[in-house]
């Protein structure tokens, strides 16, 4: 039976605006056994579904613009564990307090369930790996 971090950590916010590419990170996810919360394009719909999730994926330019940095950081104070995924990394600078880090979209899936499973062992006991296409923020040490 799993405890209750395992538990906790399962439940993932997918924050991206392209739709098959939120489709395709709500199925690896699935095949992961991992629960998605929910797909959000915008701020205000991150928001909303954060007090459901654990970790968050998070792309930088939304539905309603570069606004990315903002809900990683916002869901980060909220004790929510936050991996951004972005075709634009240098957006992000030098990174978001509090938050993993960043991977550089197209992501492979191999990839993508690696990062995933770091990002969910940052709640666990047991620690994974990053991948090496990750770019892990100095706040994530």
């Amino acid at each position: 039976m799993p405890t209750a971090t395992q538990k906790s950590a399962e439940r993932v916010l997918i924050v991206e605006d392209e739709i098959l590419v939120a489709i395709d990170i709500e199925s690896v996810l699935g095949e992961m056994g991992l629960a998605p919360v929910g797909i959000a394009a915008d701020k205000t719909s991150a928001l909303r579904l954060a007090e459901r999730a654990d970790v968050a994926l998070v792309d930088i330019n939304l539905r309603d613009g570069p606004t990315g940095p903002q809900i990683g950081r916002d869901l980060a104070e909220r004790g929510i564990t936050v991996l951004f995924m972005t075709a634009n990394p240098e957006q992000l600078g030098n990174g978001v307090p509090g938050t993993l880090g960043v991977l550089t979209k197209p992501v492979a899936d191999a990839e993508l369930r690696q990062a995933i499973r770091f990002a969910v062992s940052r709640r666990e006991e047991e620690r994974h790996a990053p991948p090496r296409s990750l770019q892990l923020f100095d706040s994530a040490a």
